[in-house]
């Protein structure tokens, strides 16, 4: 018998021994699947944390806020649909929206003593308290310092319609729940009330208004805590 190579296909082992080292390469490299692979999970996008951009300027996006509005059967949702009958202009979602536009701007005003802003958004008899307070404030040199972090709720508690000589005058109260870090600092810099720490507040602000006349809008007509 012949055993030498001189009719064997050496080429053919070469090529197998080639393709051979490649497959464990490949097997090291990427290692082995067994089975139907699942198929990859979609990566949901980060929000942009800078938010929005209104005219140039980011705006930080805030958080859903939840509005209790009472439902149309009850006494205060009759009331609000009188408000409508006589403002068809009027709904207590935009109501609830212009309030948490007015919440901000008014806690941020009477904390940088901004007179002009709350002139316009309070009645004359809570707009001289404030700026009572304000006055009150800067003579002794105190500082207030207010951040609005939250705000989580906003509720319609109570309407109020009053029969008038110039129309039908409008109450509305409203529960405000936030969260906020609010302290007072003395000249000296240091806490005097207040706490440097994210606290819940709740308020109960009252905004009215007078239907039936041009111009009026809701001012804040009365705010305490609730």
């Amino acid at each position: 018998m012949d055993f030498s190579f001189g009719h064997f296909p050496v080429d053919l082992i070469l090529f197998a021994l080639v393709a051979a080292f490649l497959a464990l390469r490949l097997r090291s490299v990427l290692g082995r699947r067994v089975g139907i692979q699942p198929a990859p999970m979609p990566v949901a996008p980060r929000p942009d944390p800078a938010g929005v951009v209104i005219d140039g300027k980011a705006v930080p996006q805030e958080q859903a806020v939840e509005y209790d509005i009472p439902a149309a059967g009850t006494r205060v949702g009759q009331l609000l649909a009188d408000i409508r009958a006589q403002d068809a202009s009027f709904t207590p979602q935009q109501f609830l929206a212009g309030v948490q536009t007015a919440f901000r701007q008014v806690v941020t005003a009477f904390a940088e003593g901004d007179r002009t802003t709350l002139k316009n958004r309070l009645t004359p008899a809570v707009y001289a308290s404030f700026e009572a307070a304000i006055a009150s404030r800067e003579a002794a040199g105190e500082k207030q310092r207010t951040e609005i972090k939250t705000i989580r709720s906003l509720g319609i508690e109570d309407v109020r319609l009053t029969p008038l000589a110039v129309g039908v005058g409008a109450s509305v109260d409203v529960r405000i729940v936030s969260d906020q870090i609010s302290l007072v600092l003395g000249a000296d810099g240091q806490p005097i009330s207040g706490m440097d720490a994210v606290t819940e507040f709740s308020d109960l602000w009252t905004f009215e208004r007078l239907l039936g006349t041009a111009g009026s809008s809701w001012r804040l007509a009365s705010a305490r805590s609730a």
